[in-house]
């Protein structure tokens, strides 16, 4: 059935941003998976070209369109050029970490923040995890101890996306040791600030080109005039922006299947053994049926999801059920489309290895498949 999703203006706008990956991704992912990180080059390129922070104000060097559909063309397109979305970083800064500071920014902020974030010189990050706490944020150990004009802040976080590359990184922290969720508050700390060191770019086995970085704060005066919003009310802002994270991760998910079934689609055409395509046997046959009929069903919850997402109205039930159910559709998917290309799905140099590898985390990071069923079950008052 048609896609109705897009206008026309969505469509030139997938015209430009395909354009630029052709142009400006593709030739370098290759060396930046192998770097670990990506040239800072590629955020401000993108800048240059409308393709940040399009819901920032005109006023701020924004696009003044409110309107995910947009988001989720970028991540379309990335994944349609087998490049991986999340490695990039790319979306985290649009999709994740923008929303925080276009709804708690003041005015100063705003100024100060916005444009920088707009063009690409500002590189954002969110940083919540800390070894050993996993998905229980309410145990985080980074405190935030006021001291005057100023807070001190000490502690660390881990597996923190763009964390190398970050010139802003949302910070989660204990304002209020004594307190669970009421003690959390957010602050924005900036690259150079004494105190603030980076640890490792962290190894992974998938997503090279992202750069995961280790954070370390000792004594980092960070002062007042960081904090997003209200002291205390760290956990409630993080609550109410996870839906987009988690459709975000949902949706990229969705791509990233489709991008992996395209591939192979095209290789069991070509492929043969036995004296015919791979593609005429009747388990591929049945298996790339099965995938197409999933993908479709995917892609159509996403759509909706994001309409609801544009119209204020996408819960955070709704939101895990996408999370959760998407990314364990990538995995599926490209689990088959590995083993309908052989020994040669096993191989680095064919798309569908690095997909393979990029897929595993998406059921982990954003909120692990486990907890989503969990948000999903309290809905249900169980």
């Amino acid at each position: 059935m048609r896609r109705t999703l897009f206008t026309d203006e969505h469509e030139l706008f997938r015209e430009s941003v395909r354009r630029f990956i052709e142009n400006e991704v593709v030739p370098h992912n290759d060396r930046w998976e192998r770097q670990g990180i990506v040239d800072r080059s590629l955020f401000t390129g993108a800048g240059a070209h409308g393709f940040l922070g399009m819901a920032v104000p005109t006023e701020y060097g924004g696009g003044g369109v409110d309107d995910f559909r947009y988001n989720l063309v970028i991540a379309e397109e990335i994944q349609r050029a087998k490049v991986n979305a999340a490695g990039l970083g790319w979306t985290l800064h649009n999709d994740i970490c923008l929303p925080y500071f276009l709804s708690l920014c003041t005015e100063e902020q705003k100024a100060r923040w916005l444009p920088g974030i707009a063009s690409g010189e500002l590189i954002t990050a969110i940083a919540m995890t800390e070894p050993g706490i996993g998905s229980d944020l309410a145990s985080m150990a980074t405190t935030a101890v006021r001291d005057g004009d100023h807070y001190v802040v000490n502690g660390s976080k881990t597996f923190i996306t763009n964390g190398i590359n970050a010139d802003l990184v949302i910070t989660a922290v204990k304002t209020d040791p004594s307190q669970r969720h009421r003690g959390i508050s957010l602050l924005v700390l900036e690259r150079g600030m004494p105190g603030f060191e980076r640890g490792r770019n962290l190894e992974k086995i998938g997503l090279h080109a992202q750069d995961t970085a280790e954070l370390f704060f000792t004594d980092v005066r960070v002062p007042v005039a960081n904090r997003l919003g209200e002291e205390g009310e760290g956990f409630r802002y993080l609550v109410e922006n996870l839906p987009q994270e988690r459709l975000s991760i949902a949706a990229t998910g969705v791509a990233a299947a489709r991008a992996a079934f395209e591939e192979t689609l095209a290789y069991v055409r070509e492929r043969t053994a036995f004296g015919q395509t791979i593609g005429s046997f009747q388990n591929t046959r049945f298996r790339l049926a099965e995938v197409a009929t999933e993908i479709e069903i995917g892609q159509t919850f996403i759509d909706r999801c994001v309409l609801a997402l544009n119209a204020g109205e996408l819960t955070t039930a709704e939101a895990s059920m996408a999370k959760w159910w998407c990314t364990e559709l990538q995995g599926r998917v490209v689990d088959v489309c590995v083993q309908l290309h052989g020994g040669y799905g096993y191989m680095a140099e064919y798309p569908v290895a690095r997909a393979y590898a990029d897929a595993r985390v998406t059921r982990i990071y954003g909120g692990t498949t486990e907890i989503m069923k969990e948000i999903i079950a309290r809905s249900l008052e169980l």
